[in-house]
């Protein structure tokens, strides 16, 4: 016998291959998954992506990248794995550029997941300014073309941005 929920599972996934421009809604991708755990469809490649969420939802740069790292990821999940991952260490490379005139070497290591080397090559291609003893590094901000006018909403929401990043 079907249950109401394998039927909507069916009727969700369908939604999901129709979308117009091929992206289902949050809504109906956060229906799917809530359907998936309570039929049990698990499998442990699904539990190292929900752990690898679950570090990107609580701001964990270090944990996201040991997540990512700890399992043996089969294709093609392999290949979308390593494009979050280097999407989600340039996204930590532009928010310390945007955010910090001065950081540790080591913050900037855990911060994008990448060796002490790796880390000195990327922010000499960046321009950005190591101290003295090695220890300390200037960042300089991302170049962006200026806007032409910001108004008081964007300069709201990259407060806002800054402040909760701050505070995580």
């Amino acid at each position: 016998m079907i249950s109401n929920f394998d039927k909507l599972c069916v009727e969700l996934e369908k939604q999901e291959l129709e979308a117009a421009n091929g992206v289902a809604s949050p809504s109906t991708y956060a229906q799917l998954l809530v359907i998936y755990l309570y039929q049990n469809d698990l499998n442990p490649e699904i539990a190292a992506i929900w752990a690898v969420g679950q570090k990107l939802w609580k701001k964990d740069l270090a944990g996201t990248y040991q997540a990512l790292a700890t399992y043996n990821w089969t294709e093609p999940v392999a290949n979308i794995t390593r494009a979050l991952e280097e999407r989600v260490r340039e996204r930590a490379f532009h928010l310390i550029g945007r955010s910090y005139s001065s950081i540790s070497l080591d913050t900037v290591v855990s911060m994008t997941g990448l060796s002490r080397d790796t880390v000195l090559r990327a922010c000499a291609d960046r321009k950005w300014v190591l101290s003295e003893d090695g220890a300390t590094v200037n960042p300089t901000p991302p170049t962006q073309p200026a806007p032409l006018h910001t108004s008081s909403e964007d300069q709201l929401f990259k407060l806002t941005e800054f402040v909760s990043f701050l505070e995580n």
